[in-house]
């Protein structure tokens, strides 16, 4: 295997197995870690890792409860601890993420940017609010299409009437596992997530079979449904703009102008609002996920951001 080639391993992390990978050249700097979004894996870095790679030592991870990573039991924010269970939620994503760098990266004095996708871009801040604080920040924080958690409780009223009615009634259905199952094996299906997939990536690139199956197979774990059922403690979660306020580092956005679900004007309030934003480039006719949609787009501007940081 070359120095620039991928390879896969298993970290045992609080006695739960998690996938990562790795490109480019052992020690090279910069490093760079890629966080993906609720539902994805490393595999949906597949069209970035081997051209960044080129530049810097690059990692990714399966968050716990997605991907090849372990998907244990849920508990909910209301329910008692219990030894088998955990809380999903993004401090216990970020708190992965830092034990990843210490554990298996080891970046020394090179430095470290974090990269994430959707709701992988929430837990890219998360992180970097803890690295803060522990006096030992990344050098910047690359969000792609990141999460803006309408469904947080603290936006509850921004939604129209008839969704504020309705969420009791939503969370209260996603708390029962005997309900939850077969809804999950519903949207699970490769045809869905196909449908899914047409609204994610309007122009239509890249949505083969290889994406269908990294979708997909994750989903087929018997632990799937409760990492499905633990998205229910992301309704009183970390807002992005919350911790975008905290940070002191340089912050850069890259945005689909066809988003579906996460709309560019408020990446252009963020970007006015948070002086750690320092670049916001929004591409033309590409949706939620422009990194695997429009790589060609994308790997260009990522590999420009590493090379000047500040």
């Amino acid at each position: 295997m070359s120095d620039s080639a991928s390879a896969e391993s298993t970290w045992l992390w609080r006695g739960h197995r998690i996938r990562w990978t790795r490109a480019g050249s052992p020690g090279a700097a910069p490093v760079v870690v890629m966080i993906h979004g609720f539902g994805a894996s490393v595999g949906h870095w597949r069209h970035n890792l081997p051209v960044l790679a080129q530049q810097a030592e690059v990692f990714a991870l399966d968050l716990l409860g997605f991907g090849a990573s372990d998907k244990p039991r849920s508990r909910l924010h209301d329910e008692p601890e219990r030894p088998d269970a955990v809380r999903y939620c993004f401090d216990l994503w970020a708190e992965q993420v830092i034990d990843f760098l210490d554990a298996v990266v080891q970046p020394g004095g090179r430095a470290v940017h974090l990269v994430g996708n959707s709701v992988g871009g929430v837990v890219a801040l998360d992180a970097a609010r803890l690295l803060s604080a522990d006096g030992r920040p990344p050098a910047q924080v690359v969000l792609i299409d990141c999460a803006q958690r309408t469904l947080d409780e603290k936006r509850r009223s921004e939604l129209p009437v008839w969704e504020q009615a309705g969420r009791p009634v939503l969370k209260g259905l996603v708390r029962q596992r005997w309900l939850l199952a077969p809804l999950f094996g519903f949207l699970a299906r490769p045809a869905f997530i196909r449908q899914v997939l047409r609204q994610a990536y309007p122009s239509g690139a890249n949505v083969d079979d290889q994406l269908i199956a990294l979708l997909h197979r994750p989903a087929t774990d018997p632990g799937a449904v409760e990492s499905f059922r633990g998205f229910v403690n992301l309704f009183e979660d970390h807002l992005a703009p919350d911790l975008l306020a905290q940070l002191n580092l340089p912050v850069r956005m890259l945005w689909g102008a066809e988003d579906p679900w996460e709309a560019p004007a408020e990446a252009r309030r963020w970007a006015d609002t948070y002086g750690c934003v320092r670049n916001l480039v929004i591409l033309p006719g590409v949706g939620h996920c422009p990194h695997d949609e429009a790589p060609e787009l994308v790997n260009p501007i990522l590999l420009q951001w590493l090379a000047a940081p500040g």
